[in-house]
């Protein structure tokens, strides 16, 4: 397809909330032409005083564009937005692009690859990794499946927005890697949260213990704002708690579907639910304030193996395992939802 251009290319923006309004907002600073749309019209007037249009209907802003972005929080929304006589993809011209930004589960963005290619559009998922403070510098990292071609022609919007841009394969790749990388990040954030309480408990200062945290080399660029924000309990979203735990559940999904077993996800998935389940809108680090009020464990006996002689000269170590709180804290393992 042709190279997207400032010049010839007008962009149309779908669902301008945490990750999607810092997104089109550094799009229109850059020169793009671009109009948005959301549910919620006061989210899409934000953009107004950066130079961007209001679209009154998926309709108005799908057929008006060359491009439409869609950056949205599950699967149905992906799939509502592209479907249907109203949708997206009925409205558009034949040969424009879609680049899907959500983290779905890679089957959706197979399907959503399907439904482009019967209206004769093309179809990127590029998924993202950073938080909104990485977008609003324009330092995301991507990583896109799809079409290479329409990949190579859609580069000067992600050198926009992007710090690094990867092509992965096949329609579904983008997605597929943004739930490897979001493994990650979970698992470590609950990692660290696992540390801290540690370490506090083993006597050592709270604030003292994070400042040093993150001046290791174990700790991941990804978490190290995390350690800061937690000494002034700051938990407020960057990246919600909810959403974490929605890629959790795919991950788990994934998994499943393809064999992987996942015991560390699957740990981390649960402590994560029960301060999502809290309601409070908060940031995916705040599985550390979970991990604070879990009860301690019995310095004796309760909750402890110890390591035996005989144990110790067959070279097996034990540790300890989980007490009964604990385990009850905890509850029952689910499957992912």
């Amino acid at each position: 397809m042709n190279e997207i251009t400032r010049e010839k290319s007008k962009l149309g923006f779908v669902g301008v909330g945490y990750m999607g309004r810092p997104i089109a907002q550094r799009l229109l600073e850059s020169g793009f032409r671009l109009s948005a749309y959301d549910r919620h019209r006061s989210k899409t007037e934000q953009l107004i005083p950066y130079g961007g249009t209001v679209a009154e209907s998926l309709a108005e802003l799908s057929s008006s564009c060359d491009v439409v972005l869609s950056c949205l929080p599950t699967d149905e929304a992906v799939l509502n937005i592209y479907k249907g006589a109203d949708g997206a993809c009925a409205n558009a011209h034949r040969g424009s692009l879609i680049i899907d930004l959500s983290t779905v589960n890679p089957e959706t963005s197979r399907e959503l690859s399907r439904l482009g290619s019967e209206r004769g559009l093309d179809v990127l998922d590029v998924t993202m990794s950073g938080s909104v403070p990485v977008a609003e510098q324009g330092a995301l990292t991507l990583f896109a499946g799809g079409n290479q071609g329409c990949f190579a022609a859609a580069e000067s919007i992600f050198k926009v927005i992007a710090r690094k841009y990867f092509y992965l394969g096949s329609s579904g790749s983008g997605a597929t890697m943004k739930l490897v990388v979001n493994s990650l990040l979970g698992i470590g954030m609950q990692a660290i949260a696992e540390a801290l309480v540690l370490g506090e408990k083993a006597g050592l200062d709270r604030n003292r213990l994070l400042d040093v945290l993150s001046e290791t080399a174990v700790v991941a660029p990804a978490h190290v704002g995390k350690l800061e924000r937690a000494k002034k309990s700051d938990y407020s979203p960057q990246f919600p708690l909810r959403l974490m735990n929605k890629d959790f559940g795919l991950i788990l999904n994934l998994a499943a579907a393809v064999g992987a077993h996942m015991p560390a996800t699957r740990a981390a998935y649960e402590v994560n639910e029960m301060q999502s389940a809290r309601g409070t809108e908060q940031d995916f680090s705040a599985v550390i304030l979970q991990m604070e009020k879990l009860p301690s464990l019995d310095s004796t006996n309760k909750g402890r193996t110890r390591v035996g002689i005989a144990s110790a000269k067959k070279g097996i170590m034990t540790g300890p395992a989980d007490s009964d709180d604990t385990q009850r804290e905890l509850g029952p393992r689910r499957e992912a939802k």
